[in-house]
Protein backbone atom coordinates (compact mmCIF):
# COMPACT_ATOMS: atom_id res chain seq x y z
CA UNK A 1 0.00 0.00 0.00
CA UNK A 2 1.54 3.38 -0.98
CA UNK A 3 2.28 6.05 1.58
CA UNK A 4 -0.41 8.63 0.92
CA UNK A 5 0.77 11.81 2.59
CA UNK A 6 1.57 13.65 5.79
CA UNK A 7 -1.49 12.29 7.62
CA UNK A 8 -0.47 8.70 6.90
CA UNK A 9 1.30 7.39 10.08
CA UNK A 10 3.77 5.51 7.89
CA UNK A 11 4.93 8.83 6.39
CA UNK A 12 5.77 10.06 9.88
CA UNK A 13 7.78 6.88 10.48
CA UNK A 14 9.68 7.39 7.23
CA UNK A 15 10.41 11.03 8.18
CA UNK A 16 11.58 9.95 11.63
CA UNK A 17 13.79 7.19 10.25
CA UNK A 18 15.39 9.50 7.68
CA UNK A 19 16.21 12.04 10.39
CA UNK A 20 17.42 9.57 13.00
CA UNK A 21 18.54 6.59 10.88
CA UNK A 22 17.30 4.32 13.65
CA UNK A 23 15.34 1.27 12.66
CA UNK A 24 13.81 -1.47 14.80
CA UNK A 25 11.28 -3.28 12.60
CA UNK A 26 10.00 -5.34 15.55
CA UNK A 27 8.93 -2.23 17.46
CA UNK A 28 7.60 -0.39 14.41
CA UNK A 29 5.61 -3.33 12.99
CA UNK A 30 6.59 -2.50 9.41
CA UNK A 31 7.01 -4.72 6.42
CA UNK A 32 10.44 -6.06 5.37
CA UNK A 33 10.17 -4.05 2.14
CA UNK A 34 9.63 -0.79 4.02
CA UNK A 35 12.48 -1.70 6.39
CA UNK A 36 14.79 -2.19 3.41
CA UNK A 37 13.75 1.14 1.93
CA UNK A 38 14.35 2.91 5.24
CA UNK A 39 17.77 1.31 5.74
CA UNK A 40 18.75 2.27 2.20
CA UNK A 41 17.63 5.86 2.83
CA UNK A 42 19.68 6.00 6.02
CA UNK A 43 22.87 4.67 4.45
CA UNK A 44 22.40 6.68 1.25
CA UNK A 45 22.51 9.92 3.26
CA UNK A 46 25.88 9.03 4.81
CA UNK A 47 28.83 10.08 2.72
CA UNK A 48 32.12 8.25 3.29
CA UNK A 49 34.73 10.33 5.06
CA UNK A 50 37.89 10.94 3.03
CA UNK A 51 40.76 11.92 5.32
CA UNK A 52 43.61 11.65 2.82
CA UNK A 53 45.56 14.86 2.45
CA UNK A 54 47.38 17.49 4.43
CA UNK A 55 45.51 19.29 7.19
CA UNK A 56 46.56 22.46 9.07
CA UNK A 57 45.47 22.59 12.71
CA UNK A 58 43.46 25.76 13.37
CA UNK A 59 42.40 25.29 16.98
CA UNK A 60 42.38 22.77 19.75
CA UNK A 61 40.20 22.55 22.83
CA UNK A 62 41.27 20.40 25.76
CA UNK A 63 38.70 19.66 28.45
CA UNK A 64 40.25 18.37 31.67
CA UNK A 65 38.03 17.81 34.71
CA UNK A 66 35.41 20.15 33.24
CA UNK A 67 37.86 22.97 32.54
CA UNK A 68 38.31 23.97 28.88
CA UNK A 69 41.51 25.34 27.43
CA UNK A 70 41.46 26.61 23.84
CA UNK A 71 44.65 26.93 21.80
CA UNK A 72 44.80 28.99 18.60
CA UNK A 73 47.28 27.25 16.30
CA UNK A 74 47.26 30.07 13.73
CA UNK A 75 49.34 32.56 15.77
CA UNK A 76 52.49 31.43 17.62
CA UNK A 77 52.71 27.87 16.33
CA UNK A 78 51.91 25.77 13.31
CA UNK A 79 50.90 22.12 13.06
CA UNK A 80 50.01 19.94 10.11
CA UNK A 81 48.67 16.41 9.95
CA UNK A 82 49.33 14.33 6.86
CA UNK A 83 47.05 11.34 6.24
CA UNK A 84 47.35 8.70 3.53
CA UNK A 85 45.46 5.42 3.06
CA UNK A 86 46.97 3.73 6.13
CA UNK A 87 49.14 6.14 8.12
CA UNK A 88 49.16 9.60 9.65
CA UNK A 89 51.92 11.93 10.78
CA UNK A 90 51.87 15.28 12.52
CA UNK A 91 54.51 17.97 12.70
CA UNK A 92 54.39 21.02 14.96
CA UNK A 93 56.72 23.88 15.73
CA UNK A 94 56.65 27.36 17.15
CA UNK A 95 56.69 30.28 14.75
CA UNK A 96 59.24 33.07 15.02
CA UNK A 97 61.45 31.10 17.39
CA UNK A 98 65.19 30.47 16.98
CA UNK A 99 66.19 28.25 14.08
CA UNK A 100 67.73 25.63 16.35
CA UNK A 101 66.37 22.82 18.51
CA UNK A 102 64.86 25.26 21.02
CA UNK A 103 61.89 25.94 18.70
CA UNK A 104 59.82 23.28 20.51
CA UNK A 105 59.47 20.97 17.51
CA UNK A 106 57.03 18.10 18.04
CA UNK A 107 56.19 15.18 15.77
CA UNK A 108 54.58 11.79 15.77
CA UNK A 109 52.73 9.31 13.65
CA UNK A 110 51.65 5.78 13.02
CA UNK A 111 48.87 3.74 11.50
CA UNK A 112 45.16 4.41 11.75
CA UNK A 113 41.80 2.75 11.19
CA UNK A 114 38.70 4.58 9.96
CA UNK A 115 35.37 2.85 10.49
CA UNK A 116 32.51 5.16 9.53
CA UNK A 117 33.16 8.28 11.57
CA UNK A 118 35.32 6.47 14.15
CA UNK A 119 38.99 7.26 13.56
CA UNK A 120 41.58 5.44 15.71
CA UNK A 121 45.19 6.52 15.59
CA UNK A 122 47.84 4.04 16.74
CA UNK A 123 50.74 6.22 17.82
CA UNK A 124 53.82 4.24 16.75
CA UNK A 125 56.31 7.13 16.77
CA UNK A 126 56.51 10.06 19.15
CA UNK A 127 59.14 12.13 20.87
CA UNK A 128 57.84 11.05 24.28
CA UNK A 129 57.99 7.23 24.45
CA UNK A 130 55.23 7.20 27.12
CA UNK A 131 52.74 8.01 24.36
CA UNK A 132 53.92 5.35 21.91
CA UNK A 133 51.93 2.18 21.37
CA UNK A 134 48.69 3.73 22.49
CA UNK A 135 45.47 3.98 20.47
CA UNK A 136 43.51 7.23 20.44
CA UNK A 137 39.94 7.06 19.14
CA UNK A 138 38.10 10.08 17.79
CA UNK A 139 34.82 10.86 16.10
CA UNK A 140 35.57 12.74 12.90
CA UNK A 141 33.47 14.83 10.56
CA UNK A 142 34.24 16.97 7.56
CA UNK A 143 32.31 20.14 6.83
CA UNK A 144 33.53 21.64 3.55
CA UNK A 145 37.32 21.84 3.93
CA UNK A 146 37.24 21.58 7.74
CA UNK A 147 38.02 18.37 9.61
CA UNK A 148 36.71 18.17 13.16
CA UNK A 149 38.19 15.50 15.42
CA UNK A 150 36.76 14.84 18.92
CA UNK A 151 37.86 12.19 21.38
CA UNK A 152 39.58 11.10 24.55
CA UNK A 153 43.30 11.57 25.00
CA UNK A 154 44.45 9.41 27.89
CA UNK A 155 48.02 8.58 28.87
CA UNK A 156 48.03 7.30 32.44
CA UNK A 157 51.82 7.39 32.84
CA UNK A 158 51.74 11.14 32.04
CA UNK A 159 48.62 11.90 34.13
CA UNK A 160 46.73 12.94 30.99
CA UNK A 161 43.00 12.26 30.82
CA UNK A 162 41.15 14.81 28.71
CA UNK A 163 38.71 15.28 25.89
CA UNK A 164 40.16 17.05 22.89
CA UNK A 165 38.42 18.76 20.00
CA UNK A 166 40.61 19.77 17.08
CA UNK A 167 39.69 21.70 13.95
CA UNK A 168 41.83 21.35 10.84
CA UNK A 169 41.67 23.06 7.45
CA UNK A 170 42.55 21.08 4.32
CA UNK A 171 45.74 22.41 2.73
CA UNK A 172 45.29 22.87 -1.00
Amino acid sequence: MPITGRNDPRAAIVDHMQKRCILDPMKLNITPLLATVLLTACTANRQPIHLNGTWRLLSGTAITKGVSTVTDYTKDQSMIKIINDSHFAFLKHRLGEPKDSSNQFDAGGGSYVLNGDQYTEHLDYYVDKNWEGKPFTFTVSIEGDTLIQKGLEKVESEGIDRVIIEKYLRVK
